[in-house]
């Protein structure tokens, strides 16, 4: 009996991670789609020899690129799930799975999993990082992926979810041991950030969640992002590490932890506030030199 879901998997010269994944998930006798965005290694070889569908598209973002997946790959199960590359089902992920049945879910449609996220090979368990849900798995046609992002991407449904805490999927990208492709997939990412920032300051993006304190995991993520948004520049960064190090915990992640920490919860939002000034500098200007046009 075929599985009620398939997959819909991420890559770019993902040689070194696809593997791990596709093992991980090739007993569940599900269909894996791959949105491949002009990879040069081994990827597509990899995908292939698991059985897996690929489709090519030029990479723009991640919630456009989930977009166009969800969008063009000849999906049959009433169930998607969503992985990243770099992640991989957990057995006990993989028993739930297996025991999924899709009438035992009417009414929900969406499923949060658990995940466990890793740094240069270090667990990061606290500073906020886990418990952490992921929608994931939800009713093909019904979830969508939230285009309303520029970086932060995730997956929304209209209606009922539920939460697997045991459901976890593992998260590592062996490319970041080497930091200097952290820094660079920081950076770029910074831009993407500020800019969505600096267009929800003109109005010009609006937010999809719902933000509420008391609401489903993404919903609270809305109401999290609604208060940082109003944090005036250049404390934030301050006020977020904190939080992270002390109130949650950061610090017992010993020496990598707490370098992750830094990078990710102190020096990657401050090089965001940078760029949102660089971005509103440079739009004064312009919009003076209109009014003087307009003014001759």
């Amino acid at each position: 009996m075929s599985a009620p879901f398939s997959f819909i998997i991420l890559t770019y010269n993902e040689e070194v991670h696809l593997p791990r994944l596709l093992q991980s998930i090739s007993d569940l006798e599900a269909p894996a789609f791959i949105l491949d965005s002009g990879s040069t290694d081994k990827t597509i070889e990899i995908g292939e020899q698991f059985g897996a569908q690929f489709l090519q598209h030029q990479f723009e973002n991640h919630p456009k690129q989930w977009d166009f997946a969800l969008k063009n790959f000849p999906v049959t199960t009433p169930w998607m799930i969503c992985l990243d590359a770099d992640q991989v089902v957990t057995p006990e992920l993989k028993t739930r799975l297996k025991d999924f049945k899709d009438e035992e879910h009417i009414g929900i449609d969406g499923i949060y999993f658990n995940r466990k996220n890793f740094f240069k090979g270090k667990w990061i368990k606290h500073g906020g990082y886990y418990p952490f849900y992921l929608l994931k798995m939800f009713r093909y046609g019904i979830g969508f992926s939230d285009t309303n992002e520029n970086m932060d991407h995730r997956f929304v449904v209209p209606g009922k979810t539920e939460v697997w805490k045991d459901g976890i999927i593992l998260e590592e990208n062996l490319k970041e041991n080497n930091i200097r492709f952290w820094i660079d997939k920081h950076n770029r990412y910074s831009d993407l950030v500020a800019m969505e920032e600096v267009e929800r300051m003109k109005q010009a993006r609006a937010q999809t969640e719902k933000p509420n304190f008391w609401g489903s995991p993404n919903e609270r993520k809305a109401w999290r992002k609604q208060l940082w948004w109003k944090l005036p520049r250049y404390v934030r960064p301050s006020l977020y590490f904190t939080q992270r190090i002390i109130f949650q915990l950061g610090i017992l992640d010993g020496r990598t932890g707490i370098i992750f920490h830094f990078l990710q919860g102190f020096w990657f939002r401050l090089v965001v506030d940078i760029k949102i000034d660089e971005l509103l500098s440079a739009r004064i200007p312009s919009e003076k030199q209109q009014k003087d046009s307009e003014s001759i």
